[in-house]
C-alpha cells in the first residue's frame, strides 16, 4: 500500500497560515503597522484604496533593512525577535511569529522598497503568491515601504468572504486606532482613496485620544493612575454621565498592546456600579504594564488575546484604582456617615447676611405680682360652641350617595379579543385554536415593513423640531451620518449642519419623538459598524432594521386591549408575518388537537 503522508509545498503551507493570520484588509493593516514600530519609526503613513481590496501600503522611517534581510522577512518564522524558546516569555516587540510577510506574501501582489540609513542604495523586491519575482537595488529614502495589492487575488473563496467596503475600511480604522492610541509619541497619517482620515502629530496620551475621539471627548475624561509590584495602571474613564448604549470606546492595552479581556472589563464595570442606568456602559483608555514573564501573548495568531499570571489580582487592582479616581475627581458621590445633616445652613440661608438678634426686655414685669386676667377669645368661643349650629335644621339636610349593588363587585362581562400574558405575549382566539404572538419580534416586522415602504415607495412624513437639536458624535461617527445622509433623508430626517464632530438636526419622522433620536442613531452606527445583519442587500435595509429594533414595543410593556389589536390586526398585513426581521418566529399557533392531547394523556 502506497505511503499516503506528504509534506505540503511551501507556497500551500503559508497559504494556511495566511488563513490564521490574514482574516481581512484590516489584518494586513495592523501586522504592517506592528512592523513599523518596532523598526523605532517616528513618522508612520497609511494608504489604502478601496477599502483595502486594491491597495494597503504602508509607509515608515524607521531604520529599514539589509539586502539580505530584505529577502529573508518573506520567509515563514524569519524573525530578529526570537532566538530561543525562552524568549517567548520576554516580548517586548510586537511582531515575534515570523509569519505576518510571508504570509501576506502567499495571497497578494506584495513590494517591498527598504534603506537602512548607512546604505547609499536600497533593496526593492517583488513577490507574488510566495514566488520572488524580482529583487533589485534603487535609490529610496530611508525606512520601508510596503506595498500590497490585490489581497487575495488567488483565493477567490476568501475574497467574496469580505463584507462591503464600508465594513471592511471600518475594520482598518478600528485597527489605525488601537495602534496609534498606544503610540501617541508616533505621528500617524492615514488616507483612503487619497482623502485624508486622520492626520495625527506627536503628542502625549490625552491629546492623542482627544485627536481621535473630537474635541469633546476631553471633558468627558477621568485620569487613572495606580502603580505597585504586580500591575501599573495610568489612562482615562470616562465619567457616568457620558456612559453609552454600546461597547463602542472600550480600550485595554497591555505592555503595549490592544487586547481583550471580559475578566478584566467586568472589574471596570463592577467599579461603576450604581452610578450607570441599567444597560449603559462606561468607556475606558487603559493601559497595563505588567512584567514579561507574567503574561503569556503567544495563545491566538492575532496576538489580542493574553493569558495571565494572576487575573483575580490584576481584576481586584484595577476595581478598586477606578473607584478611587472616582472618588478622587468628585465623579462618585460620597456619603459621610458622621456629619449631622441637622446641622447643615439650609440654601436659602446660605449667602445671607448675619445679624445679632435685638432683645427688648420689660423692666417692671414681676411674674410673682401677676394680676388676673379674663377668659382668652379661643376660650369664649369653646364655652359657646354649641351657639354656633342654632337656626339648622338637621332633618332636612341631604346626603349624595351612590346606591350600592351587586354589580359593583363584579366585573363586567369583557368583550376583549386579545390578552396579554406576562407583558410579553399577545394570546388570540383563532378559528384552529391559539396565537401566541411574541409583541416585540411582532412590532418589529411591522417597523420594518412601514420603514421600507415609506423609503422607497411612500414620501416619508418629517415633523420639524421647534428648536434644532444638536447630537456630538466621534470623527468616526459622523464621516458614517455622512454617508447614509440621503438615507436618512429618505425616511424623514432633515439636516441643518454636519460639521466635524456634531450633527445638527432639525426634522426627524413622525413615528419618532425627540427623546428617542440619540439612541436610534447610536444604535444605526453600532450596526453599521458590525453590519448587522450580514445579509443585508443595501444600507437602507440596515437601517430599517435598527430602527424597528430600537423603536418596537420591549418585553415587559403593559398594553391596553386597543394597542394589542391593533399589533395583531398589523402584523397579519404584513408581507412576512411569519418572521421578524431578523428572522425569527413572530408567532406560534397551537391548534385544538394539541390542546385536547394534554388531557388525555
Amino acid at each position: 500500500m502506497p505511503d499516503i503522508i506528504q509534506l505540503l509545498p511551501d507556497h500551500v503551507a503559508n497559504q494556511i497560515a495566511a488563513g490564521e493570520v490574514v482574516q481581512r484588509p484590516a489584518s494586513v493593516v495592523k501586522e504592517l503597522l506592528e512592523n513599523a514600530i518596532d523598526a523605532e519609526a517616528t513618522q508612520i503613513k497609511l494608504l489604502i484604496k478601496d477599502a483595502g481590496k486594491v491597495l494597503i501600503q504602508v509607509i515608515d522611517n524607521g531604520k529599514g533593512m539589509s539586502q539580505t534581510d530584505a529577502r529573508l522577512c518573506f520567509e515563514r518564522h524569519a524573525t530578529s525577535k526570537i532566538k530561543k524558546a525562552e524568549d517567548l516569555f520576554n516580548i517586548n516587540t510586537k511582531g515575534f511569529r515570523g509569519e505576518a510577510l510571508a504570509s501576506i506574501a502567499a495571497i497578494a501582489h506584495v513590494t517591498l522598497k527598504t534603506r537602512q540609513e548607512s546604505q547609499e542604495l536600497g533593496t526593492s523586491i517583488r513577490v507574488e503568491g510566495s514566488e520572488v519575482k524580482s529583487q533589485e537595488s534603487i535609490s529610496t529614502p530611508k525606512g520601508t515601504s510596503i506595498a500590497v495589492k490585490n489581497l487575495f487575488y488567488n483565493i477567490p473563496a476568501r475574497r467574496n468572504f469580505l463584507k462591503s467596503n464600508t465594513i471592511e475600511t471600518r475594520h482598518i480604522v478600528n485597527e489605525f486606532q488601537r495602534v496609534a492610541l498606544v503610540h501617541p509619541n508616533i505621528s500617524f497619517s492615514f488616507y483612503h482613496n487619497d482623502n485624508e482620515i486622520y492626520n495625527l502629530v506627536a503628542s502625549n496620551l490625552r491629546q492623542r485620544i482627544v485627536a481621535i475621539l473630537g474635541k469633546k471627548t476631553n471633558e468627558k475624561l477621568v485620569p487613572i493612575n495606580e502603580s505597585t509590584d504586580i500591575v501599573a495602571i495610568e489612562g482615562f474613564i470616562t465619567k457616568p454621565e457620558f456612559a453609552k448604549k454600546k461597547r463602542g470606546e472600550q480600550f485595554f492595552f497591555v505592555n503595549n498592546r490592544f487586547i481583550k479581556n471580559t475578566y478584566l472589563n467586568h472589574a471596570v464595570t463592577s467599579a461603576f456600579e450604581g452610578l450607570l442606568a441599567q444597560g449603559y456602559y462606561p468607556s475606558y483608555f487603559l493601559y497595563l504594564t505588567v512584567p514579561t514573564k507574567s503574561i503569556d501573548i503567544n495563545i491566538h495568531p492575532t496576538k489580542t488575546e493574553i493569558k495571565f499570571d494572576d487575573e483575580k489580582t490584576l481584576y481586584a487592582i484595577l476595581r478598586s484604582t477606578i473607584k478611587h479616581s472616582l472618588g478622587q475627581y468628585n465623579v462618585a458621590p460620597a456619603l459621610d456617615f458622621d456629619r449631622d445633616a441637622s446641622m447643615d445652613t439650609p440654601y436659602e440661608f446660605k449667602n445671607k447676611h448675619i445679624s445679632t438678634p435685638k432683645v427688648s426686655v420689660n423692666p417692671d414685669f414681676n411674674p410673682f405680682n401677676a394680676q388676673k386676667t379674663g377668659p382668652t377669645y379661643f376660650q369664649q368661643k369653646a364655652s359657646n360652641w354649641e351657639s354656633l349650629y342654632t337656626g339648622i335644621n338637621v332633618e332636612n339636610i341631604e346626603v349624595e350617595s351612590e346606591p350600592v349593588n351587586s354589580s359593583m363587585f363584579t366585573e363586567e362581562k369583557s368583550t376583549h379579543k386579545t390578552y396579554q400574558i406576562q407583558n410579553k405575549y399577545i394570546v388570540s382566539n383563532i378559528k384552529s385554536g391559539v396565537v401566541y404572538i411574541n409583541q416585540n419580534l411582532a412590532h418589529q416586522r411591522i417597523l420594518y415593513e412601514e420603514f421600507l415602504e415609506n423609503s422607497t415607495v411612500n414620501e416619508a412624513a418629517s415633523q420639524q423640531l421647534l428648536f434644532p437639536l444638536t447630537l456630538v458624535f466621534s470623527k468616526d461617527d459622523v464621516r458614517i451620518i455622512e454617508e447614509i445622509k440621503s438615507d436618512l433623508e429618505s425616511i424623514g430626517f432633515i439636516f441643518e449642519t454636519i460639521s466635524e464632530e456634531a450633527v445638527v438636526v432639525k426634522g426627524i419622522p413622525v413615528n419618532i419623538s425627540e427623546s428617542q433620536i440619540t439612541t436610534i442613531i447610536e444604535q444605526l452606527l453600532d450596526d453599521i459598524k458590525n453590519d448587522v445583519p450580514d445579509t443585508s442587500f443595501s444600507q437602507l435595509d440596515i437601517m430599517a432594521k435598527s430602527f424597528a429594533k430600537s423603536l418596537a414595543i420591549k418585553t415587559g410593556t403593559k398594553l391596553d386591549a386597543k394597542e394589542q389589536e391593533e399589533i395583531v390586526n398589523k402584523l397579519f398585513l404584513c408581507k412576512e408575518a411569519n418572521y421578524s426581521p431578523f428572522g425569527k418566529k413572530t408567532f406560534v399557533i397551537i391548534n385544538i388537537q394539541e390542546i385536547d392531547k394534554q388531557f388525555n394523556n
